[in-house]
């Protein structure tokens, strides 16, 4: 996300009272209450992870070592033990 210059939008009383308490430096203002998203909303992102995570388990029970694993994957041995141990409680 880009950074807006407050002049462009804000009223100049508003920039005034927000420089009392933040003189030059950088907010973050959240968004309201019922327009945030959830992770992975706009994108496929959480997708794409529940496949390689799949992935990753089923490469598990097929014999693979972790060690293994986080080569393919390109992640670390701890990644990989914790993505299993998430697929496993998936599994029934």
């Amino acid at each position: 996300m880009g950074y807006i210059k407050a002049f462009e939008i804000l009223p100049i009383e508003i920039i005034e009272q927000v420089q009392k308490y933040v003189d030059g430096g950088i907010i973050y203002i959240p968004k309201r209450e019922g327009q945030k998203k959830s992770w992975g909303e706009n994108t496929d992102t959480k997708r794409v992870l529940s496949i390689r995570n799949a992935s990753i388990y089923a490469d598990y029970d097929n014999g693979m070592t972790t060690r293994q694993i986080s080569e393919k994957y390109f992640l670390a041995e701890k990644s990989i033990q914790r993505i299993i141990r998430q697929e496993r409680n998936k599994s029934p």
